[in-house]
């Protein structure tokens, strides 16, 4: 394994459901000892970690983000020992493990919870927040808007009111309790000893109640996060805590700390304004989100995405914005959920090969790591008429075999594979795109590969280039040493004709490193284009 501290700064993460990957039971679910099957592909995308979706052992009420035990694995995915393999069988070939972990709550049939409401005088009582009446807490929004009245739930046994963020399943732990810290410190070192490089730490701005506060991003939550930041830098360097935090960019900057809380950040605000970009031609909401943008210390780094396991969410936008989203991009109820959208990436993007290809290459050139959704490579549909997310948590497309190679299982899978006639598994599949060379898996492969070749697109200084106005076009440069690349994207339906100011010293010629066109320059007049819609150019400088 590379052993470079800060090698998450330049890494291509895959986002990878254990259920939906591959089945090596033949059970109908996917399994630990199916993603070790599937390394060999991983690898050959050009991914340098996987972010596994909670494995834990849970009532699956919100598939798996309800823990009951931290320290084991769930029956459908394997054992410790089958977590450990793939960690080994992942590190044989350079690949990273994080995973995710669940701090903000547990599953109401944890060990904890049920000693908990069985008596007042139990030591676990005080694990859990409690409260005799609903008026605590009031300035406090409810996120699960589709199916909670209130962060409040009622509990027969305990005689006594429970407080939740999010469904009433998942009592929230109580980090006024010290015994609470320690507890989480045990988790994180059982994981850590089993080789795991790192966690996405999941909701972490709720881990803490204030009365008169809507209840995140408070100082205590920060202090308790930085004790985790140190624990880890001193027994594990070179592991890496991600947060996720959907907040606005400058309520995110805190999490950095000076260096020393979170090693990343999910950058939330970018996601929808990529979409907003790309369905009005006009890059404006992308420029205002980054120059809003604060600075992060230079040991960390922002997690770009286009889709993930959740709905496209749409709580970091304007009311109107978000209205506008929903027409556009959801105009059937069925698919809106909560503050969101539940659709994958190809189907959003009206299965427009451009369309795609222009919003990856966002993904990949922008200031950043990318997170690849698993699926999305190939341009997987979704299913609206699943329940929850569930429809964009479907079998992996490996083959047009039966149930898409993802299993050999007679009966029913945990999902039904997508089988219509646009992203049905017969047409869209992993097998079929690798022996098409101008496939989308090969066009996602090639930009990852040029990213990862590229220090300037790696972790280059990130400047935005002026045109003549056309706020169509979205141009900015990548720079660091002598590296230097310049990115012009057409974000709209139409072909344009610009002209950049480029900075002195530039060569005549430019060459895309995707495609290898060469482009002329001319002149004092800076470089004139004519792109197609949705056109996109990474020229080297």
């Amino acid at each position: 394994m590379n052993d470079n501290l800060l090698w998450y700064k330049n890494a291509i993460f895959y986002e990878l459901y254990v259920r939906a990957f591959n089945d090596s039971r033949g059970d109908g679910h996917g399994d630990l000892r199916g993603v070790v099957e599937k390394l060999d592909y991983v690898k050959e995308l050009g991914v340098d970690c996987i972010w596994l979706l909670p494995i834990y052992p849970s009532p699956l009420e919100d598939d798996g983000y309800d823990i009951a035990d931290y320290y084991g694995v769930h029956a459908d995915y394997g054992t410790i020992e089958d977590f450990k393999a793939l960690v080994n069988a992942a590190h044989e070939r350079d690949i990273r493990v994080i995973a995710d972990l669940v701090l903000n709550h547990t599953s109401d049939q944890h060990p904890w919870f049920q000693a908990a409401r069985a008596g007042r005088n139990s030591k676990y009582r005080d694990y859990y927040v409690w409260s005799d009446t609903k008026d605590k807490y009031q300035d406090v929004r409810i996120i699960f808007l589709d199916t909670e009245e209130s962060n409040w739930t009622w509990d027969e046994t305990a005689g006594q009111y429970f407080w939740h963020r999010f469904y009433s399943s998942q009592p929230d732990l109580n980090y006024d309790n010290p015994q609470v810290h320690a507890e989480m410190f045990k988790v994180m070192k059982f994981w850590l000893d089993l080789g795991i490089d790192g966690f996405r730490a999941d909701a972490v701005p709720y881990l803490y109640e204030r009365e008169g506060t809507n209840c995140e991003n408070l100082p205590e939550t920060h202090a308790f996060l930085k004790k985790l930041r140190a624990f880890m830098d001193k027994y594990y360097p070179g592991r890496i805590l991600l947060c996720e935090a959907n907040q606005w960019p400058e309520d995110v900057r805190p999490y950095f700390g000076d260096g020393d809380e979170f090693h990343m950040g999910f950058h939330f605000p970018v996601m929808p304004r990529i979409y907003m970009a790309i369905r009005s031609g006009d890059g404006t909401p992308v420029i205002d989100i980054l120059n809003r943008t604060p600075t992060i210390p230079d040991n960390c780094q922002w997690c770009t995405f286009l889709r993930n396991h959740d709905e496209l969410t749409l709580e970091m936008v304007t009311e109107e914005e978000r209205q506008w989203m929903w027409q556009e991009y959801a105009p059937e109820p069925r698919m809106r959920l909560n503050l969101g959208i539940r659709r994958r990436l190809a189907p959003l993007l009206d299965n427009d090969r451009r369309k795609i290809e222009l919003a990856n290459s966002l993904l990949f050139t922008l200031p950043g790591v990318p997170i690849v959704y698993y699926g999305d490579e190939i341009g997987m549909g979704d299913n609206v008429w699943l329940s929850d997310r569930n429809g964009v948590r479907t079998p992996m497309q490996w083959d047009a075999s039966p149930n898409a190679g993802f299993s050999k299982a007679d009966g029913d899978l945990y999902a039904p594979v997508i089988d219509d006639a646009v992203f049905g598994y017969q047409k869209v599949n992993v097998e079929v795109q690798r022996a098409d060379s101008d496939s989308l898996y090969h066009t996602i492969k090639a930009m990852i590969a040029a990213k990862k070749q590229s220090a300037a697109l790696q972790n280059g200084d990130f400047f935005w280039v002026e045109g003549d106005g056309n706020k169509s076009i979205l141009a900015y440069l990548r720079s660091a040493d002598k590296d230097s690349v310049l990115v012009v994207q057409n974000l709209s339906a139409d072909e344009q004709v610009l002209t950049l100011k480029l900075p002195a010293g530039v060569p005549e010629k430019l060459k895309d490193i995707l495609s290898e066109k060469e482009i002329s320059v001319s002149g004092d007049s800076g470089l004139s284009l004519t792109l197609q819609p949705f056109e996109y150019l990474w020229l080297q400088i």
